[in-house]
């Protein structure tokens, strides 16, 4: 016999999070609205980790299906999930984990999506590609909202806080990754949703400032950072 489940309270749900920073800061997450722009391993590892910390809205644009060479490294997906539309599928496990947060999936490119004008407290990029990077920035400054950029290859990745530094800095011509392992595309997505959150609860971030991390031939992992350029005003 199925039990029912007992009603499930915020103050209960977010306990571990209210012991950090509290109960205000806790309401004010749930105010908040952010797009994740992407819904493969990147995309995935941002919604498990924001959609279960109090954001109040979240979206996630992505007209891609899931194929089963995405399964290892995106955790949203399963092998049931195969052909199903990644958005869609990853808000839907949302909404399961987190029964307080408003998760919309928008089936279509960065160039519709944008159209619709939507305004944001923060932008992530979940991205594979730097055209669509690039129309991100554009937006993200256009609409004044900050956005987090983030990127993974073999055993190496990189994450920015965009402001007001020039993405321009990142402008060559695309290339094919060289394999990815998933547990780096875990690691940069974990980085990422980090600054995120630490954003969006009114926490100290640096911002315009480039990490990037990387296993060297010993196997150390090492992090190094670089200030970007600002936009020329």
């Amino acid at each position: 016999m199925i039990q029912e489940r007992k009603s499930i309270t915020e103050e209960a749900y977010f306990n571990r999070q209210i012991q950090l920073w509290g109960k205000a800061t806790q309401q004010s997450l749930a105010e908040k609205k952010i797009a994740i722009i992407g819904s493969g391993g990147l995309g995935t590892t941002l919604a498990m980790a924001l959609g279960t910390s109090g954001i109040g809205e979240i979206h996630l644009v992505d007209f891609d299906q899931v194929s089963i060479h995405n399964i290892h490294r995106q955790i949203a997906f399963t092998l049931e999930d195969e052909g199903k539309n990644k958005a869609e599928v990853t808000v839907q496990l949302i909404k399961q984990k987190n029964p307080f947060v408003k998760a919309i999936a928008f089936d279509m490119s960065f160039e519709t999506f944008q159209a619709q004008g939507n305004c944001y407290d923060l932008i992530l990029d979940a991205t594979d590609n730097l055209a669509v990077r690039e129309e991100i920035d554009c937006y993200a400054k256009a609409m004044q909202i900050p956005w987090i950029y983030a990127s993974v290859e073999e055993f190496n990745g990189q994450v920015c806080f965009f402001e007001q530094a020039n993405f321009q800095v990142f402008n060559r011509l695309e290339h094919t990754p060289r394999g990815i392992t998933a547990p780096m595309v875990m690691h940069i997505g974990s980085l990422q949703a980090n600054l995120a959150l630490r954003y969006l609860a009114g926490l100290k971030v640096v911002k315009d400032k480039l990490y990037y991390l990387y296993f060297n031939e010993e196997g150390e992992l090492i992090t190094q950072k670089f200030g970007m350029p600002k936009v020329a005003i």
